[in-house]
């Protein structure tokens, strides 16, 4: 299943000449994560109910299109990796501009882990489908976890 979220820009997105700061990218990708888990009915107060929240060991932006003040963004969600057990996972997103051209790529990845202990953990059952039916990248990978 595809998933995309289109914003409005804001103000406090840009910088002092006048196209999006670097970090406003990345919060938009944000964003469109907790949207995305939210519509699989995996919303915050989900994540609170099982103690576990999502954690980000590595993101990286490719900057390709410059975005202007007062532009419209529409943010994608792809799953580029997963481990066997779904405790680790790479996403994918893709920014597009007004007139629908590339302006950057977010990859991120991270893993779940248990609020409680401060240890990684495997997702819930109720929570296994959130990537199964997420659309993937044309390089999804296996991720393998070292014990």
């Amino acid at each position: 299943m595809s998933f995309q979220v289109t914003f409005a820009t804001k103000w406090a997105d840009f910088d002092p000449n006048r196209h999006m700061r670097h970090t406003a990218y990345n919060d938009y990708a944000a964003e469109v994560r907790v949207r995305y888990f939210k519509e699989q009915q995996f919303s915050i107060e989900e994540f609170t109910k099982h103690n576990i929240g999502p954690i980000l060991f590595t993101e990286e932006t490719s900057f390709r299109k410059e975005i202007h003040l007062g532009e419209n963004i529409t943010v994608d969600i792809k799953i580029a990796g997963l481990s066997k057990n779904n405790e680790r996972w790479k996403i994918t997103h893709q920014v597009f501009n007004e007139t629908g051209a590339l302006a950057a790529i977010i990859k991120v990845y991270g893993a779940w882990i248990d609020l409680t202990k401060r240890k990684l953990t495997i997702p819930p059952k109720e929570a296994k489908h959130l990537f199964d039916v997420a659309e993937k990248t044309s390089d999804f990978e296996i991720i393998s976890v070292r014990e």
